[in-house]
Parts: structure tokens; C-alpha cells; sequence
């Protein structure tokens, strides 16, 4: 297998560590340090399911020793696409122990994605729960094996039906554990938000995200009389570290899995479990804001409210507090790492109006314009970033790390932004043909090129969309060959590719043709960008 590696400069690296940054921890050891110090103190809550810190370590434990029965080798690679439920947490801690890599999917990925997914990391294993949201996901199991045969071990949470559950593992009884992994060792892969084509796979060593997360927590001050909810998929990078249920899980903090970010589901926990802490993206947040007047639940608990993964604009952060009653407390960061937070203490213009200054004092962030030139303080330009926390370089893409990083180790990140004189950062756009769709990140590239995949689809070109309620949507415009399709049919077929939902465009127009220079000519990204401000110029003049 190709190595899985995440490498800072020697110079770098022991300054990280002389600084207290990278403390040597792994994510095995600081669950059996809170299991020491805090045995008894519920970790876990989720469904019926109230797991104390011990408790989840003899899960996870339990699991470690039946993966290893059944076949696998430490250091292979397993895709977890699991939902919020309390397994979620068993399984990763298990992979940890038995020194297994997780590969973090999310539940709306399907089979285009997993697949993907499971070549690119080498994958020999897929853990997934039996069924979410009516979605039968040994279904989906079944396909991916069939597609990438180096998959040879799924593991169902639930009915197994034809693949071994969870709860039938062997009981590994006489397997001896690993020791503990190396802190520089990378502990997992995460997917990026995939600017050109499918996601990238990005490799986070125990020594860089327990800080982003340790760091995290000390923002946020969580304690052990914290109780965090996960209302957001917990496989997405914000609500996994920002601070998230590692973070929270580091700070001795209460986790509480909602199975759903509607106020239906996450108001009765609020007020049942007392949550004091939560996350969610500005879509959310609004459908939040206008339940919240009329509830009857108590939500006096709930003391901050974490908004990020797309901006929140100024007119609707300005409400949080009086219709919540709690602090709002804007978060931008990546799941390559760099991470900026408003303070709660900070002014509330300050929370209002900016996405935040970054978690550390070694984050080192440029902002430059197009030519790689610095920009006047104040004004908007490109966001580089190299830190203890940010990655150096993607798994096995050479293309990808040429695009994405300088020759001197930064991470360029594709957003646009303005610093303020205080070091906060306020978002600006993309500068990629990327749309941040409710937090979603979406290639315009990829979704063209199944669109290119109709019969009656001569060319495509999607484009983000200012929307109110997501923050951006996707607009697909499409030249037809033949009889044009409705765009109804045509969004079916899309759903029929084994893509997330998410990725299906939200509004088709037809149009008879691209424009082109004199030569024929026109980049992809000039032509999304005409098409764009036309569309929007017609709107604005009906």
C-alpha cells in the first residue's frame, strides 16, 4: 500500500513540540487518561444509550480485538460511514486501539463516492450502519465491494443480513493489541471539500488534530459540566473538532448524538440533557431562530451556539442572542486545519461581523492577491495558511499538492477574506469554481461531467447562486442535443449516478449556447462567471 504519511519540516516540527503544541498523545491515550480521571462521568448519550467513559472503552476495546480476529492488520484502512449514534464513537476509538485507519465518509455519500473513497485510501474494510434516513446501506455495501474487490470486510452496525454486525464480531479473546501508535503517525483521513472532481483524502496525525482540538475546547471553555450536541453529521470536521465531540470528549465534557439538526430533534435534547454548547451552518441556524419564539421546550441551558461551514451573514447573527438567549460564536476553518473562532468574550460587533481569528499563535496566515503579492491591510485577497495544525501535503495526489500548496509549505486555501486590525478574518467568496452549498462543499467540475453523461445533454456548466436560506445553491445550465429533457427528469437521472443528494443541482436552465472568444475559445471558469452575472443581472431587472 501506498504510505500514508503527513510530514512538517524537522525545524517546524520541534518547534511545535518545544512550544506545548504537539504534547505526544494519541487519541488511545488521552481516552484512557479521562477513563483514570473520570471513570463513572457519562461520556456518551445517543438514543437509549447513556455510555460512561470506562464504557467506551471497553467498546472500543471490545471492537479493537474482533476487527484484528476477523482479518485486519494494523495500519489497513476502513471507511466508517455511520450516523450519529453512539457506535460511531466505538468504532473510531476501536480502529484507534487496534491501530486500523479510519477513512470518514458522510451518510449522504453513495456509491460513486465510497468507491472512490475506498480506492484512493487502499481500503481493505467498510463499516456502515444498517439503514438511516430509509436508506438500506448493505445495499450500498454490496455495490462497493463488487466495484473495489480490495475491500474484503464489511461491518454492519444493526442486521447484517449477509455481512457480519457489529455485535457478532469475534470476541477476539487471546488477540494481543498493538501498542500505542506513534503521536506523528497520521490516525485518520478525512475528505476535502473537493474543488475540481471528487474529494481528496487528507491524512491528520494524533500529534496535529489533538491540538486543533485541545485548543479548540480552551476557546470554547468546556469543562466537564459542558454538555456538547452533535446536531451535525459527526463525520464533518466541524462538529468532530471545533471543538466538537473529540474536544468535548478531551475536556471531560458530556456528548449528546442528536440524529437530526431540526429543531424537532435537537430542542427536546437541548431541554432533556441540558446542552450547554452546539454547532450548526447558517441554513440551520435560521430554521432555528424562527422555531425557537414558539417552542415549548426549555432551551435556557444552551449558554453558546457555534455557526460555520459557509458565512453567517451579519442581519442574522444579530439574532441569535435575543431569540436564543445565548452567545453566538462564529467559526471558519477546514478540514486541512487552519480554524479561526470569534472569542466569547469578544464585542459584539465583533462577533457580528467577522468569521474570527485563528486558534493558535503559530498560525502563520498570508493574504495575497492574484500575483502572490501581499494586499494593503483591509482589502481582499487570497487566504494562504501553514501551521501545527494545517496540513503539508494530500495522500497520493501530485496534481492536487502542486495546486493546493507553495513550495514553502502553504496551504492555499481557495477562499477569499479581509483581515481586520484586530487579526479577525471576514469571508469573502471563493476563489475557486466551489460552491459551499448549506456547508457542503461541491465541485462544479464533477457535477458537469455527469451531466455530461445524458444523452440529451450537449454541454454543462454549473455555477453557484446567492441563496438565502443555503448561502449559495447550484445552477446548472445546459445546452441540449435532441429532444430537451425536463429539468425534473433530469434531476432524477442525476439522483439515478450514485452521488450524495446534495450535489444534484437545485435549478436547471436551458440555454441555446456558451459564448465564446473569437477563436472559439473560453475557460470554464470565465464561462461559469458570465453565465453567473448574467443570469443574476436578468433576475435583478424583473
Amino acid at each position: 500500500m501506498i504510505p500514508l504519511r503527513q510530514v512538517w519540516p524537522p525545524e517546524c516540527a520541534a518547534r511545535y513540540r518545544a512550544a506545548g503544541y504537539w504534547r505526544g498523545e494519541t487519541f488511545t491515550s488521552f481516552l484512557r487518561q479521562r477513563v483514570r480521571e473520570m471513570p463513572d462521568h457519562i461520556a456518551v448519550v445517543g438514543g437509549e444509550a447513556r455510555w460512561t467513559f470506562v464504557e467506551l472503552e471497553a467498546r472500543a476495546e471490545r471492537i479493537a480485538r474482533g476487527l484484528l480476529a476477523l482479518g485486519f492488520q494494523p495500519g489497513d484502512r476502513v471507511v466508517v460511514q455511520l450516523p450519529n449514534i453512539p457506535e460511531f464513537l466505538s468504532v473510531v476509538f476501536g480502529l484507534f486501539r487496534a491501530r486500523l485507519v479510519p477513512v470518514y465518509a458522510l451518510p449522504a455519500h453513495r456509491q460513486i463516492e465510497i468507491a472512490h473513497f475506498a480506492r484512493t485510501a487502499e481500503a481493505r474494510g467498510y463499516i456502515v450502519a444498517q439503514n438511516h434516513d430509509g436508506f438500506d446501506y448493505r445495499t450500498l455495501a454490496q455495490q462497493v465491494t463488487a466495484e473495489v474487490p480490495a475491500v474484503e470486510h464489511v461491518v454492519v452496525v444493526g442486521e447484517g443480513g449477509d455481512f457480519p454486525s457489529l455485535d457478532t464480531l469475534p470476541s477476539g479473546e487471546g488477540v494481543v493489541l498493538p501498542e500505542d501508535a506513534d503521536p506523528s503517525e497520521v490516525a485518520f483521513l478525512q475528505i476535502s471539500g473537493g474543488s475540481t472532481g471528487l474529494s481528496k483524502l487528507i491524512p491528520r496525525t494524533h500529534d496535529d488534530y489533538i491540538y486543533s482540538f485541545r485548543a479548540s475546547a480552551e476557546i470554547c471553555q468546556l469543562s466537564p459540566d459542558s454538555v456538547y450536541l452533535a446536531a451535525l453529521p459527526v463525520a464533518h470536521n466541524f462538529p468532530m473538532s471545533s471543538p466538537g465531540v473529540f474536544g468535548a470528549l478531551y475536556a471531560g465534557s458530556r456528548i449528546v448524538l442528536a440524529p437530526s439538526p431540526s429543531p424537532e430533534a435537537a430542542f427536546p435534547l437541548i431541554a432533556r440533557e441540558r446542552v450547554t454548547i452546539t454547532g450548526l451552518v447558517p441554513p440551520l441556524a435560521l430554521l432555528w431562530l424562527q422555531a425557537a419564539p414558539t417552542t415549548t421546550h426549555d432551551l435556557s441551558s444552551l449558554q453558546v451556539l457555534q455557526v460555520g461551514g459557509a458565512k453567517f451573514l451579519p442581519e442574522s447573527a444579530r439574532r441569535v442572542r435575543p431569540v436564543l438567549g445565548c452567545t453566538l460564536q462564529q467559526v471558519f476553518g477546514m478540514a486541512e486545519g487552519l480554524v479561526n473562532y470569534t472569542r466569547l468574550d469578544d464585542p459584539d460587533e465583533i462577533i457580528v461581523e467577522t468569521q474570527g481569528r485563528p486558534i493558535s499563535d503559530a498560525d502563520e496566515v498570508l493574504i495575497l492577491d492574484d500575483a502572490g503579492h501581499p494586499v494593503p491591510e483591509g482589502e481582499a485577497g487570497n487566504l494562504l495558511t501553514r501551521g501545527p495544525y494545517t496540513i503539508r501535503a494530500y495522500h497520493n495526489n501530485d496534481g492536487a499538492n502542486a495546486r493546493a500548496f507553495t513550495p514553502d509549505g502553504y496551504y492555499r486555501t481557495g477562499d477569499v477574506v479581509k483581515r481586520t486590525p484586530e487579526g479577525y478574518l471576514v469571508v469573502q467568496g471563493r476563489a475557486s469554481d466551489h460552491i459551499n452549498r448549506a456547508g457542503e462543499k461541491i465541485s462544479a467540475e464533477e457535477i458537469e461531467d455527469h451531466l455530461l453523461g445524458h444523452p440529451s445533454v450537449f454541454d454543462a456548466a454549473v455555477v453557484s447562486l446567492p441563496d438565502a436560506f443555503l448561502g449559495e445553491r447550484s445552477c446548472a445550465f445546459i445546452i441540449a442535443q435532441g429532444e430537451k429533457p425536463k429539468a425534473a427528469a433530469l434531476k432524477a437521472w442525476m439522483r439515478t449516478r450514485g452521488l450524495a443528494d446534495f450535489k444534484v443541482p437545485d435549478q436547471i436552465v436551458f440555454v441555446d449556447a456558451f459564448e465564446t472568444t473569437a477563436v472559439g475559445k473560453v475557460s470554464r471558469k470565465e464561462l461559469r462567471a458570465n453565465l453567473r452575472r448574467r443570469f443574476l443581472e436578468q433576475e435583478a431587472a424583473r
